[in-house]
């Protein structure tokens, strides 16, 4: 994945930020709505389609574009900025292939110290109860 690629392939729209702020708020549009076509991308190879399509799909509308908004800052310069980097954080998680786990067995003395362990308590709780007077 290139992220000069995958950069140019954004859509951006202004629109209006909600919720209180004044005259400010009402005339400016500084939130930003970014929309990116998965299906489209020429920035991503089939496999790491797969893999966004397989681990983004709750968050996919039914034609696979991701969207995406910010409405944190005033500028809708800055918006536009932290809306690009939650989106390539986003896509790098997607792609990141998960290490294969490989299977392990405790060693013997480890196995030998738990067992003891367990004996020493299971004593420890015995000698808890009455004393036996015959």
């Amino acid at each position: 994945m290139e992220k000069d690629k995958i950069v140019q392939e954004l859509l951006f729209k202004a629109v209006r930020s909600g919720g209180a702020g004044g005259q400010h708020v009402n005339k400016v549009s500084t939130k930003i709505e970014l929309s990116f076509d998965v299906n489209k991308s020429n920035a991503l190879s089939e496999e790491e389609k797969e893999r966004i399509l397989l681990k983004l799909k709750h968050r996919l509308t039914k034609e696979n574009v991701l969207l995406l908004q910010c409405d944190e800052s005033r500028s809708q310069h800055k918006n536009k900025e932290l809306v690009i980097k939650r989106f390539l954080d986003v896509i790098e998680n997607s792609i990141e292939v998960p290490k294969k786990r490989k299977k392990t067995k405790p060693s013997r003395s480890a196995v030998e110290k738990r067992l003891q362990r367990k004996k020493k308590t299971a004593q420890k709780k015995a000698n808890r109860g009455k004393p036996d007077l015959d």
